[in-house]
C-alpha cells in the first residue's frame, strides 16, 4: 500500500519511545513542522511530503509525476547528474525522492557539521532541477523496463486489474508509473510541468528528528522552501468505488494464481476507523493467529501467507487483502474467505481474539523507533492524517478502550460479504467469472 497507510499502521501498532517529545515549530516565514530533538548523535533526518503525488497526472500524461520524481536528483543548477551525486556524497548526505498516489516524499539525512551545505544542495534540487534530456531518456528507459517486467508479473497484473475495477477512470484506477505507451510519449516539457504542479508550499507537510533546535529548524525551512511556488495543481476529486461483489479471472499461465480481494472501507475521519483497524488486525493482520491466517493457511494449508489492510487514501477508502495459491487450491481458499467474511459480519469476534489483538497492538511485538529517519517519517504521516502530537502517548489507552460491543458493531457495519470481489490472475481450477 501507499506510504500514508503504512505510516499510520506503523504508528497504530507500536508506541513511540516514552521519552520522545514532539514539538510544533512555526518558522519565521510561517511554515509548520513537527520536531523531535535528539542531540546524542550529530545528524538530523528531515522529511517533506507534498500532497498530490501521481494523482496529479494530467489526462493522457500518466506517469509524468513518477518520472519527474525519479529525475529530481539527476542534476540541479550548475551541477549535472554526476556533479550533483558527487556533491551529495562529499557531504555524506542522503536524499531520497519517492512518490505514490497521494504524495511526493523527500527523505533526507545530513550531518550537523554539513547541515547548511546539505540543505543548500537540496534547495537547489527543489528549486532548480535541470531535467537534462539525456537524464530524461535514461530514467524513462528504467521506468519502461519496470513496466515491461510488470506486464509479465501476475502480482502487478492483479494490482492493475484491481485498481481499474475499483476506481475506474479516477487516477487511482491506473498504475501511477504509467503505461508503456504513455511513458514513451512523455517529453521533457511534461516533466517540467509535473514538477511545477506537484512541488509547492500549499501542499507540504514537514517533520524533523535529530540534532537540531526549533529555532535552527525554523531558519532552515524558510531558507529551503521560501522560493517554492505558492500553489500547485488542484487535487483530484473523490474516487467512487465502482466494484461490485463477484470474481474476475484473468488468464495467465503458471502453477499458481495471484488473488486480490476487496470491498469498501471507512474514511480515516470516521469515528469507527480506530475500532475498524483493530478489527482488521484480528481478521487479517500480520500475526499467525489472525483469523484468515489461521483458517486459510494453518488449518488447511491453502497458501503460505494471507493478509488484509484497511486503507484510507486522500480520495478513497477500501478494505483489501491478497494471497497466492496453487491453482488447485484457489477455489477452496476463496470459499473459506467468503465464509469468514460472513461469520465476521454476523458474529463479530471473540473475547480472546480481541484480547490477543490488544496485547499485540499495545506492545507485545513492538517495533523499535530508534532511527531519526523513521521517526521523521512517522511524524509526517501523523500530521497528514490529522493526528495530534500526543497521539503516541494516548494510543495504548485508545486500544484498551475498544470493547467487544464496539467491534461487533463495526464488523456489522464494515464487513460486507455481498461487496467482496476477487481478482484472480492465473489458471485457477474451478474458478470462473461471476
Amino acid at each position: 500500500m501507499m506510504l500514508r497507510i503504512a505510516l499510520f499502521l506503523l504508528a497504530l501498532a507500536t508506541p513511540l519511545r516514552a521519552e520522545v517529545t514532539i514539538q510544533e515549530v512555526i518558522s519565521p516565514g510561517g511554515i509548520k513542522a513537527w520536531l523531535v530533538e535528539e542531540h546524542g548523535i550529530p545528524f538530523t533526518a528531515l522529511e517533506l511530503r507534498f500532497k498530490g503525488g501521481t494523482s496529479l497526472d494530467r489526462p493522457n500524461k500518466r506517469g509524468e509525476v513518477n518520472l519527474m520524481t525519479a529525475l529530481i536528483e539527476e542534476g540541479a543548477g550548475s551541477l549535472d547528474s554526476q556533479g550533483f551525486a558527487a556533491a551529495r556524497d562529499a557531504l555524506a548526505a542522503e536524499f531520497h525522492f519517492s512518490t505514490d498516489q497521494d504524495g511526493v516524499s523527500v527523505s533526507t539525512r545530513f550531518l550537523t557539521d554539513n547541515r547548511d551545505e546539505a540543505m543548500g544542495l537540496l534547495r537547489l534540487a527543489l528549486t532548480k532541477p535541470r531535467f537534462d534530456q539525456d537524464a530524461v531518456d535514461r530514467v524513462r528507459e528504467q521506468v519502461l523496463s519496470g513496466l515491461r517486467s510488470d506486464a509479465k508479473d501476475p502480482a502487478a497484473m492483479a494490482s492493475n486489474l484491481s485498481r481499474a475495477q475499483i476506481y475506474g477512470r479516477h487516477p487511482y484506477g491506473s498504475d501511477g508509473s504509467g503505461t508503456i505507451e504513455s511513458v514513451s510519449a512523455l517529453t521533457r516539457n511534461d516533466v517540467m510541468a509535473a514538477f511545477q504542479g506537484a512541488i509547492a508550499r500549499d501542499r507540504i507537510t514537514v517533520a524533523a528528528a535529530g540534532d537540531i533546535t526549533p529555532d535552527e529548524l525554523g531558519v532552515l525551512l524558510d531558507e529551503l522552501l521560501a522560493d517554492l511556488p505558492a500553489a500547485g495543481t488542484l487535487q483530484p476529486g473523490t474516487a467512487e468505488m465502482t466494484l461490485q461483489g463477484g470474481i474476475t479471472v484473468q488468464d495467465f499461465p503458471g502453477p499458481q494464481s495471484m488473488v486480490i480481494f476487496s470491498q469498501g472501507g471507512l474514511r480515516f475521519e470516521d469515528p469507527d476507523y480506530f475500532a475498524a483497524s483493530i478489527l482488521n488486525e484480528i481478521i487479517g493482520g500480520g500475526r499467525f493467529s489472525a483469523r484468515l491466517m489461521t483458517e486459510v493457511r494453518e488449518k488447511r494449508g491453502l497458501t503460505y501467507g494471507i493478509g488484509t489492510s484497511l486503507g484510507s487514501y486522500d480520495h478513497a477508502q477500501a478494505l483489501m487483502g491478497q494471497f497466492q495459491a496453487s491453482n488447485d487450491k484457489v477455489a477452496e481458499a476463496i470459499k473459506v474467505i467468503r465464509d469468514e467474511w460472513a461469520n465476521m459480519a454476523a458474529n463479530g469476534v471473540t473475547e480472546q481474539e480481541l484480547a490477543d489483538a490488544k496485547t499485540y497492538m499495545t506492545g507485545a511485538y513492538p517495533l523499535r523507533f530508534d532511527g531519526n529517519d523513521t521517526i521523521a517519517s512517522i511524524l509526517v504521516g501523523m500530521q497528514d492524517l490529522g493526528l495530534d502530537k500526543d497521539y503516541p502517548k494516548t494510543r495504548n489507552a485508545k486500544v484498551e478502550a475498544v470493547t467487544l460491543a464496539d467491534i461487533k458493531r463495526v464488523a456489522a457495519r464494515l464487513i460486507k460479504p455481498e461487496e467482496l470481489h476477487f481478482i484472480v490472475v492465473g489458471q485457477p481450477v474451478g474458478v470462473v467469472n461471476e
